[in-house]
């Protein structure tokens, strides 16, 4: 059963990858990217293949019967929805069979803040895909602890770590737990027309903190900053990803704080065990 993980030269890509070929699976892996030589991980297959095409992206899809769709980075100011429209009709015409897509969590709640426009996206290729003939199971991503981790280590000069959470819930969970989940869902080839919440356990930047105190050593403590300060801050972080991504990210600390990720999680029904706490995750990451 050959398996593709396409845009698989990101941080989800690479660790989908890698946890693949752990599990035995390295002679049934492709990995497609727009510059495959970027791709990391060795005794694996490697194909070109680009969101933009759609005939480059069949083609790279060839004798696949699994595609995990790995969601197209928001950059810019480009349309998303008919890239990942390229890689559903990419896979009917090449002959998959299934494909897995790498979504993000959310209520609802969401669509009325600075994140709505991205998921919008998300939920609009989940319907395409479900309206595709295709097998498909989507899997909506809690937010990435290692990423969270990057900005409090920046944040130890201060002391201070700033954003407009408030007191919300939100699951964390790291990229490789992530991949656990997807590389198993991939693998089971039974598992069809499911939307689980691929997260851990939800807490607050509060108890965040205390957890990165205890054991990380990192002394911060959270304060309320307004959303606009929030959108200046990454304009300042990352000059280079531009507006669209500083008011994602804005919108994602807003999303927080009205409740909208703190969303039950559907991780052993998708991966076939428990998901590890926060405390166990932060551990793996000292």
């Amino acid at each position: 059963m050959a398996i593709a993980v396409t845009a698989s030269s990101g941080r989800l890509g690479h660790a989908i990858l890698r946890e693949l070929v752990r599990q035995g699976r390295a002679r049934d892996v492709v990995a497609v990217a727009r510059d495959p030589a970027r791709i990391q991980v060795p005794g694996i297959e490697l194909r070109t293949g680009d969101y933009e095409s759609l005939a480059g992206m069949t083609a790279a899809l060839a004798g696949i019967d699994t595609v995990v769709m790995i969601s197209a980075p928001v950059f810019g100011n480009r349309d998303r929805i008919p890239l990942h429209r390229n890689v559903i009709e990419a896979a009917r015409e090449a002959g998959v069979r299934r494909v897995l897509f790498t979504s993000v969590v959310g209520n609802g709640q969401e669509m009325g803040t600075l994140f709505g426009p991205t998921q919008q996206v998300n939920r609009q290729t989940e319907r395409d895909l479900q309206d595709s003939g295709l097998e498909w199971v989507v899997g909506r991503n809690g937010l990435y602890l290692e990423l969270d981790l990057i900005q409090m280590r920046l944040a130890q000069e201060s002391g201070i770590y700033a954003n407009p959470a408030g007191n919300g819930r939100c699951p964390y969970i790291t990229i490789d737990e992530i991949a656990y989940a997807f590389a198993r869902l991939a693998v089971d080839g039974q598992q069809t027309g499911q939307v689980y919440n691929i997260t851990g356990e939800t807490l607050t930047q509060a108890e965040l903190l205390e957890l990165v105190r205890e054991i990380l050593g990192i002394d911060l403590r959270h304060e309320d900053m307004s959303d606009e300060a929030c959108i200046e801050m990454f304009l300042e972080l990352m000059p280079d990803r531009g507006e669209p991504v500083a008011l994602m990210l804005a919108g994602c600390f807003q999303s927080m704080r009205i409740g909208a990720f703190d969303v039950p999680s559907h991780f052993q029904e998708a991966a076939g065990r428990p998901v590890k706490s926060v405390r166990e995750m932060l551990a793996g990451l000292a």
